[in-house]
């Protein structure tokens, strides 16, 4: 019998940055695709629970891209994917998520944990000096970090360039500037980043970004050169052993509209025994032949119109309920499911009708946060982030909470149950709670207990 070794050595980097909006995404996908273009293997990760950045993670890499979160995802699942990729990998990349110490956990939790080295990128357009400053503060500010060194991003000229890398207390810790250049930025709507998949030029964009970082010392590292970021991955086991979905086809909606998917929410049913088709709402008239149906999160909202003409769709939908085969709706999902939408505009526009009441966009986040749903005893994790409320008569089956949370708090979100449908909305991390995912896709969420039911 083969065993696994006990630990894979790979260079990593985790790109972090003292704030939101820094660059740490263009950066991540323009070092991501610079080596790939180079003909190295290049596995990225996102901290936390984002759905839109991967899009350009994955157009950069020519590979999955999964989440790595110590709450949402677990150390475990964050240690066998890791390990995973850097049985493949020739780099591995992980973008960090706000600024480097924001949140618990953070994404310097994330990389102390693993041994992880930091690439701070510095939006650098409004200060010189304080550049240093920021520099050494990310530094030093908690022991046992791993720098990597510092890179200025939107940087005005090269006298500009020369007076920030003078700042630096340390200076090999300089590995160059960005110019600024709107062509760099990555085009932005109300939830994140446009969706590479979106754009036709999105490939181009990412060229011109790994381009930019030629000009850098960062972006001249060579296969001798990045072995400095070498990190030691221990082994870990993260194969599901049952498959209670065998012979199970699960449908998932996958196009414009429906595009909040993790990769490793298609895994984890795959691994469950499920086979998994996908449709458009937006194209198809017809379900595929399936036994459950999953909806996840994406932009109804943009696409209302056109997913109130499918009324096609919608009738196999509900054929597809009517026989007593399970849906589970998750944000986006969800509120394709009620009776109607009401856009930004005001304009109201029916929609499926297998829950009752309407969904309303509202100009203001609505909900955000990691929440976790109990259910008999079983745990399922995730996050919410949407800017519509829901008005049903439905009463709640259940309502997630926030980590450590009351279970009953309003601040939760309602989990809605109407026959075999079930919705919220909670976006969940599959892999955290198999055994539950199964259950969503195999019987639904009812029958409940007494005690859940009260």
């Amino acid at each position: 019998m083969n065993h696994p070794a006990a630990s894979v050595s790979c260079p990593a980097i985790l790109v972090a940055a003292p704030a939101s909006g820094q660059g740490k995404t263009t950066v991540t996908a323009a070092l991501a695709r610079l080596h790939a273009r180079q003909g190295r293997r290049v596995r990225v990760f996102k901290c936390g629970p984002d759905f839109l950045d991967p899009f350009w993670h994955t157009l950069a890499s020519g590979a999955p891209v999964h989440q790595l979160d110590l709450w949402m995802t677990g150390e475990a699942d964050c240690r066998a994917r890791l390990y995973a990729a850097a049985q493949e990998a020739d780099l591995i990349i992980v973008e960090g998520v706000m600024g480097l110490f924001d949140g618990e956990p953070s994404a310097a939790d994330l990389a102390q944990r693993f041994g992880l080295p930091i690439l701070a990128v510095v939006d650098a357009s409004s200060m010189a000096g304080t550049f240093g400053a920021l520099a050494y503060g990310l530094q030093h500010y908690r022991a046992g970090l791993r720098m990597a060194g510092v890179l200025a991003n939107r940087v005005a000229s090269e006298r500009h360039a020369g007076m920030l890398q003078t700042s630096l207390k340390e200076p090999d810790q300089w590995l160059g500037a960005l110019m600024r250049n709107p062509a760099l930025t990555l085009p932005e709507r109300h939830l994140g980043l446009v969706a590479a998949t979106e754009l036709s030029d999105a490939m181009e964009r990412l060229d011109a970004a790994a381009d930019a970082l030629l000009d850098t010392p960062l972006g001249r590292m060579g296969t001798a050169e990045l072995q400095r970021w070498t990190v030691d991955f221990p082994a870990a086991d993260a194969v599901l052993r049952n498959q209670p979905l065998q012979g199970k086809t699960v449908a998932v909606a996958q196009d414009a509209a429906f595009c909040f998917i993790y990769a490793a929410n298609i895994e984890c049913l795959q691994q469950l025994g499920a086979t998994v088709t996908y449709f458009s709402p937006l194209a198809d008239r017809a379900l595929p032949p399936c036994d459950a149906v999953w909806l996840p999160g994406g932009y109804p909202e943009l696409h209302a119109a056109r997913l109130s003409a499918n009324h096609a769709l919608r009738d196999s939908l509900r054929a597809h309920a009517a026989q007593n085969k399970p849906v589970w709706a998750e944000c986006g999902g969800m509120m394709v499911l009620f009776d109607e939408l009401v856009d930004k505009e005001g304009q109201g526009h029916a929609m499926w009708g297998l829950l009752p009441g309407k969904v309303t966009m509202q100009k203001r986040l609505a909900g955000l946060g990691s929440q976790q749903l109990l259910i008999d005893g079983e745990q399922l994790r995730g996050h919410t982030f949407h800017y519509s409320t829901s008005d049903t008569p439905l009463p709640p089956l259940a309502r997630t909470s926030r980590p450590e949370g009351n279970a009953t708090a309003q601040d939760g979100e309602a989990v809605y149950v109407q026959g075999p449908v079930g919705a919220s909305y909670f976006h969940a991390w599959f892999p955290s709670s198999p055994a539950l995912v199964a259950r969503l896709f195999s019987q639904g969420l009812q029958p409940v207990t007494q005690e859940l039911a009260a």
